[in-house]
């Protein structure tokens, strides 16, 4: 039936011609009920804007300041490489600049439009809100929801599972090879590295990476080390705890080498009918007065520390040292040095 037989259309009473509406002109767009009823029309006709980059500004009271991290340049980079390869793929949100006219503010998209201008792109698709205020800014990032080191995790485990490449996924998502690398070990953790991982002791990708790869070396006392619940797993802690690791292995190493080569003395000496040099204790009967390798807990501006003992310090009277809390390293005058205890390591 067409239009001009419907008697819903002959029905109707065309208005008289008068000022015209502000806002939309209702009477060209048709029949509402009908334009409702085709979602996909409804998606091409509110497309979303293509501005030039060079009329944008970015608003001086956003929340994010010049130091957040989402403003660091290798940030900025990595997102402007997926803009290279795949557009932007959210619109910004933008309004009418009310100092500058024909020019607009991002409500918020700042480091999509870094990013793009990064990328040398001209334009950027973007709707325009007037109705946006600060509060609103601050509530769109508090209520953004990043993925989770878990949820990333399983979204490259299943590309992995499609054939593609590490490098592939790295360079589709606009990260690093090694950003790759370090959540497919989220993957397949060890027992007690999953526990901490999972309860949210530690969330940090690259800590629990620095575990897996000591707990290999050290399985039991790396997970010794994890069943302490009151052990902060922090960047810091896990290096002093491969540190420790580390230089126990080589004391180690280096007592097999000394065993090695008075064993090699004491037979040339037997062979050449000479008494050995030097006895040796049973390598069971352990020595008491005697330190394996020593540990200097020191003090040092009021905070705990220990000794270097093979570094060379840069000037006679100082000496290096490692704080507990932190890992950081410096030399220090060893008359502000208060000694705290000798222990074997």
């Amino acid at each position: 039936m067409t239009a001009a037989t419907h008697p819903a259309t002959t029905a109707k009473k065309k208005p008289e011609a008068g000022p015209p509406a502000s806002g939309l002109d209702l009477e060209s767009i048709g029949d509402l009920s009908d334009l409702l009823n085709q979602p996909e029309t409804v998606a091409r006709n509110f497309r979303p804007l293509e501005l030039p980059l060079d009329l944008i500004d970015e608003d001086p009271h956003q929340p994010r300041t010049k130091d957040n991290p989402g403003f660091l340049p290798e940030s900025l980079e990595e997102l402007a490489r997926t803009i290279r390869l795949r557009g932007v793929k959210t619109p910004i949100s933008v309004r009418d600049n009310p100092d500058a006219a024909g020019r607009y503010l991002i409500n918020h998209g700042a480091r999509r439009v870094r990013a793009s201008r990064l990328a040398h792109k001209t334009t950027i698709p973007a709707f325009v809100d007037n109705d946006y205020n600060e509060a609103d800014q601050v509530i769109e990032n508090l209520q953004r929801n990043e993925l989770t080191p878990r949820e990333i995790a399983d979204f490259i485990g299943r590309e992995l599972a499609k054939g593609k490449k590490k490098g592939d996924i790295a360079k589709e998502l606009g990260k690093s090879p090694a950003f790759v690398s370090q959540h497919v070990t989220l993957l397949d953790l060890p027992d007690p590295i999953a526990e901490a991982f999972n309860s949210g002791r530690c969330r940090d990708v690259t800590v629990i990476n620095e575990l897996v790869t000591a707990h290999k070396k050290a399985r039991n006392e790396v997970g010794l080390w994890l069943t302490d619940d009151t052990q902060e797993i922090t960047r810091g802690s896990v290096k002093l705890l491969r540190e420790y690791l580390d230089d126990k292995r080589q004391h180690e190493d280096d007592e097999r080498n000394s065993d090695t080569i008075e064993s090699t003395e004491s037979a040339r000496a037997a062979g050449e009918g000479e008494p050995a040099t030097h006895s040796r204790r049973d390598p069971k009967e352990a020595d008491p007065d005697r330190l394996r390798r020593a540990i200097v807990h020191v003090q040092h501006d009021g905070r705990p520390a220990r000794l270097i003992l093979n570094r060379r310090p840069p000037v006679e009277g100082h000496a290096w040292l490692k704080y507990d809390d932190d890992g950081h390293e410096l030399a220090a005058d060893l008359a502000q040095v208060q000694l705290v205890a000798l222990l074997e390591g």
